[in-house]
């Protein structure tokens, strides 16, 4: 009898480690090669047969089994991920003049006017993500986070089916690393989003926005058995850390090793030589794009050859030897349902299309700014009108052009309104500006958004007071103005709708941690016109205390490099009003705001960017342009929004507009980022 009993444990364990090793091996041919050997049915077939064995002897159940992929406990919090070389972005080209100017510059780093091989791989929409691997097994995995530091997300990535436990080891093959990081995306499939959604909706649940943030809170979650239950898939596209025997010289090489590791690369990529043939290839996708299985926002070109990559170095942020060729926006059409108004904090008056609601890129459109009069005029938008709309990088919707062809004749023309729509003052539009303006201070539209600006991060920093905690307040009548954010007490908002006593301790305690703030975020938070972070940090760093920049006449204030005559003009009339005069007394004197004063002034600098007029269009990789902004001030340059014939120096960076196009017929010098990093960090 215990001869039996053993040979049956033997013939257990046997056809379990069996099926674990089939179920593995063609989990890699569908997901890493694309070549499933079996059908589905099969496949289930099999899964069915494990997981009926374990239920029969869960005292075999290992920890690497297939059938334990949503078997982890929840976590309560996610760790810190680091990366051991950066995870770093790409540096975006928005159409292919960009990509042809991407290739001029690969070639002339290198020193060669040979064309250049590259490989075309379609840049997915989805979440970024590094697996590290030691002796070819799975050890951790952590989201892209700031290139460094990534949340640890091992546990959940575990569930992923496509992402191999271990690495395949064939005979022949190259021997698995020491250790391995390798860089994929984690998406979601469009048949399989709207599965999703619609058993969610079933549930009573809301649907996800799109794919990408379906697969990024699926990813992002507690608890591992969520991320199980959601279809998730992943493709690989690079490595970080390698600690083995180097034997890859081009990047489509690690791609065709991925594959026999068994890990999954889109079938897509492509070797292209020279920038003509990866242009072909993405223009070919511009047709294809809406017919593939998942979404994509555009094609990344890499360098091919390693050496030349290591030659060609990175920037802060981004290689100099890959950069992502973005689509141009999806448009979709609709119809003008309507036009409305909005109010902003300044007084400015945007009219605002109310459109037909339409999926543009993953996301429900109901609304799109139409920027002011004349915008609306130059494009002939009418109530009534079908129209193209699309999302302006990808974000911001936008009427893209009107479709004339399809008007019946019943659409009605635009007017802007005579008087505000929030508080029924007159409304006048100034010689100067492009928008109209309300010319009531205590209109109730613009003190909310007074109040929500004060508010913001960048500003006073309360937690808690978004637009419709301020909305509810002004209804209800407890603030008029953002001095009353410092009256508010327990009794005001205990027995509020939507507050209890925690909520409304924090919101207390935040206003009161507010009271602390350096002059420049006090500064910024008055909303003065023109005066955004960047000017503030120049008052606050120029001028040392708050009274100094009051007494500050136009003339004085013009000194400051950066600052002109308009903005020196608005800053002077602010301080001059005695309704702003009277509100920051108020706040610095009775309500308690201690504001901090900048250490000392910074001095005035000489050399080469020493009395320049800069100005910066378009897009930075290495930096923001406020960062670039200020490491040029801080040099002694000034900086403007627009071109002169008095401009030194223009700065371009990704897509640069028409400033760069005046600068050029102006004659006025024009700098790409990398000849201006240069410039920045040699003169100092």
């Amino acid at each position: 009898m215990t001869d039996r009993l053993m040979l049956d444990d033997e013939d257990v364990l046997s056809r379990l480690s069996e099926l674990r090793r089939l179920i593995d091996y063609h989990n890699q041919r569908y997901y890493a090669l694309d070549d499933p050997q079996i059908s589905d049915a099969q496949y289930d077939n099999l899964f069915r047969q494990l997981v009926d064995l374990e239920k029969e002897h869960p005292e075999l159940i290992t920890a690497d089994s297939p059938t334990q992929r949503v078997g982890f406990a929840p976590v309560e919090k996610f760790l810190a991920f680091h990366h051991d070389t950066p995870l770093l972005s790409l540096e975006n080209a928005m159409n292919i003049e960009e990509a042809v100017e991407f290739d001029r510059r690969v070639r002339k780093i290198l020193s060669t006017q040979a064309q250049i091989d590259y490989v075309a791989e379609l840049k997915m929409d989805g979440l970024a993500i590094e697996l590290v691997y030691e002796n070819g097994s799975l050890v951790g995995a952590g989201t892209r986070g700031d290139g460094f530091t990534g949340e640890d997300v091992s546990t959940n990535v575990r569930t992923i089916r496509a992402a191999p436990w271990r690495l395949l080891s064939n005979p022949g093959a190259n021997p698995l690393p020491a250790k391995l990081a390798v860089r994929g995306e984690v998406f979601i499939e469009k048949r399989d989003f709207e599965k999703l959604n619609e058993q969610r909706s079933s549930r009573g649940e809301a649907p996800f926005a799109n794919p990408r943030n379906a697969a990024a809170g699926s990813l992002r979650q507690i608890d591992p058995a969520v991320t199980a239950s959601r279809p998730l898939r992943v493709f690989f596209y690079g490595m970080g850390t390698f600690e083995g025997q180097e034997v890859f010289t081009t990047h489509y090489a690690i791609l065709e090793q991925f594959k026999l590791w068994g890990l999954p690369v889109n079938p897509q990529s492509r070797l292209c030589k020279g920038i003509g043939e990866a242009i072909s290839f993405f223009e070919q996708l511009v047709e294809r794009r809406e017919y593939l299985p998942y979404e994509i926002d555009g094609v990344v070109i890499k360098v091919n050859d390693l050496s030349a990559q290591r030659l060609l170095g990175e920037k802060s942020r981004s290689p100099r030897w890959a950069i992502a060729l973005k689509f141009s926006p999806y448009q979709v059409q609709t119809h003008v349902e309507d036009i409305r108004f909005n109010v902003g904090r300044t007084g400015i008056i945007t009219p605002v299309a109310i459109l037909n609601p339409v999926l543009v890129g993953g996301v429900t459109v109901k609304r799109a700014t139409l920027h002011n009069e004349d915008e609306i005029a130059r494009k002939d938008i009418r109530i009534g009108d079908a129209v193209l709309v699309h999302r302006a990088g990808d974000v911001i919707p936008e009427v893209a052009e009107v479709i004339t062809s399809k008007r019946t004749g019943k659409e009605i023309a635009f007017r802007m309104v005579s008087l505000c729509p929030a508080c029924g003052a007159t409304v006048v539009r100034l010689a100067e500006e492009a928008f109209h303006r309300c010319v009531n201070r205590n209109c109730p539209a613009q003190i909310k958004g007074a109040i929500v600006h004060f508010a913001s991060r960048d500003a006073m920093d309360i937690t808690g007071l978004g637009d419709k905690t301020v909305s509810r307040f002004i209804d209800q009548n407890i603030i008029r103005n953002v001095s009353d954010l410092y009256r508010l007490r327990m009794d005001n908002l205990e027995n509020l709708a939507g507050f209890g006593k925690k909520s409304a301790q924090n919101l207390l305690e935040s206003i009161e941690a507010s009271k602390h703030v350096v002059l420049s975020r006090f500064l910024y938070s008055l909303g003065i016109s023109h005066v955004g972070t960047f000017v503030a940090d120049l008052l606050a760093n120029s001028f040392g205390s708050l009274q100094n920049i009051r007494s500050a006449s136009i003339e004085e204030l013009q000194k400051t490099r950066g600052i002109g005559e308009k903005v020196a003009t608005a800053i002077a009339a602010y301080f001059s009003n005695p309704e702003n005069t009277h509100l920051v007394d108020e706040l610095t004197g009775e309500l308690g705001l201690n504001i901090q004063n900048p250490q000392s002034a910074q001095p005035l600098a000489s050399g080469f960017w020493s009395g320049k007029t800069v100005v910066f269009t378009g897009s930075l990789s290495a930096m923001s342009r406020q960062e670039a902004a200020r490491a040029v001030s801080a040099k002694g340059a000034r900086v403007t929004e627009s071109v002169s014939a008095k401009t030194d120096l223009v700065v371009a960076g990704v897509a640069p507009g028409s400033k760069l196009d005046k600068a050029r017929t102006l004659g006025v010098k024009v700098l790409d980022e990398d000849q201006f990093v240069t410039l920045v960090t040699a003169d100092s």
